[in-house]
């Protein structure tokens, strides 16, 4: 799952970053409000976690400007702003959840987690289909009642497309939510997941879409 961090204190971003890669997330980090306003406008994320207080552009700023776009990508907001009003600005203006600065990375990550599911239209922690059960806080994945040991990134292709279920998912958006900007994807990287996932998984979950991408139907096929 793709997240942009935008924070500029290096200490605490640098934190950020190390804790969110080991709970599975690709995280792009930047520092300067205009820059995160560009990279909004150009890139898909599933998740944004925002600071208020940025160089060059505030993070209100951000956060209306994103919602003006339409864009309803989740976004939580990072502040040592603590009044009811700071708080009541903010959700009115779009943000989806307020952790306070200093805050514990569990609570984060559980914060994260809640407003993926949110986002997908889920109540529920895990995910289930056709005999798959995945859990995203355990990061464990199950089928007919077996664990299944899946490498990272197979776990967050499956992620993506058992929470898009019935859509179409391109290569390269599978690429975008897999890597960040800097990574070296190799061309066939996400064809040998799909295959390895398969053999895991079984051949009939995911299907590919001739010259589109990759889809998990409906229980009813559609």
């Amino acid at each position: 799952m793709r997240l942009l961090l935008v924070e500029d204190d290096e200490i605490l971003g640098d934190g950020l970053v190390a804790g969110l890669t080991m709970e599975g997330y690709v995280v792009d980090w930047l520092t300067h409000g205009k820059q995160a306003d560009e990279a909004l406008k150009l890139n898909s994320y599933e998740l944004i976690v925002l600071d208020l207080n940025l160089p060059g552009m505030q993070g209100m700023d951000i956060l209306r400007a994103l919602r003006a776009r339409k864009n309803e990508t989740p976004v939580m907001v990072l502040t040592a702003r603590d009044t009811v009003a700071d708080r009541v600005l903010g959700l009115d203006s779009g943000a989806d959840d307020f952790v306070i600065k200093p805050f514990e990375l569990d609570e984060v990550c559980a914060r994260l987690r809640a407003l993926a599911r949110r986002s997908e239209g889920r109540s529920v922690p895990t995910i289930e289909h056709k005999g798959v059960v995945l859990d995203p806080a355990a990061r464990q994945v199950s089928v007919d009642g077996d664990k299944v040991d899946l490498s990272q990134k197979e776990f967050e292709i499956l992620n993506f497309l058992l929470s898009n279920i019935g859509k179409v998912m391109s290569k390269a958006r599978l690429e975008e939510s897999l890597y960040s900007w800097n990574a070296d994807v190799e061309s066939n990287t996400v064809e040998v997941h799909i295959h390895h996932l398969r053999k895991k998984l079984g051949p009939a979950l995911i299907r590919t879409v001739r010259g589109v991408g990759y889809i998990i139907d409906h229980d009813d096929g559609q």
